[in-house]
């Protein structure tokens, strides 16, 4: 149950700010068409359409890897193959239709610092129904949970290469356009003919 709850803390890792709190106190299922766990290296590897739940959450990829050192802190790793993306999707407090979804082609969480890494095509988008508020994408993605920052690159080693591509970010405007304003009903004129 331990190795599963490290795919949950990644799931929470991301965007912990604004995840959908009730999650937290739902049951996780992980499923997989394999699973070897290794209690000597403490290593547990799960292969073949790895699907975990946790109420709103979904996080989806083809394979995941999870490490605990000595002091118990799990590091996560999901994979898939080539050609596919691993996904991640979850309601977000806030709102009755407010969602954060994100892809990559490898997502690495280390639970000691609550660092999240997204490797190769990364996205993150917050979502408003089908509506895009807000998105960033490149091809390295790092969001530290504790201090609510995150960076992003045109390479996939972290660091910024000229000829590499650009990161891109989608930004709503934060003040919503005002409504119409509100018609007052103005009583009809009465013609002079009845004015008597």
């Amino acid at each position: 149950m331990k190795k599963e709850f490290a795919l949950i803390l990644l799931s929470l890792a991301i965007f912990n700010a604004n995840a959908e709190k009730a999650d937290s106190l739902k049951k996780a299922q992980v499923s997989a068409r394999s699973v070897d766990a290794d209690r000597v290296t403490q290593t547990s590897i799960l292969t073949g359409d790895v699907i975990l739940t946790r109420g709103t959450l979904i996080m989806k990829s083809e394979k995941a890897v999870i490490k605990e050192a000595a002091d118990g802190y799990m590091l996560v790793t999901l994979t898939t193959t080539p050609g596919k993306l691993v996904t991640f999707r979850q309601k977000k407090d806030g709102g009755p239709d407010m969602w954060v979804e994100s892809q990559a082609a490898r997502i690495e969480y280390e639970e000691r610092t609550d660092m999240v890494k997204l490797f190769n095509k990364a996205t993150i988008k917050n979502l408003e129904g089908t509506r895009l508020d807000n998105q960033i994408d490149g091809e390295f993605i790092s969001y530290d949970s504790r201090k609510e920052v995150a960076v992003a690159r045109n390479d996939a080693s972290g660091e910024s290469k000229a000829g590499q591509g650009r990161v891109t970010m989608v930004l709503a405007p934060r003040q919503r356009p005002a409504a119409a304003p509100i018609p007052i009903p103005v009583a009809p004129a009465v013609p002079a003919a009845d004015k008597k």
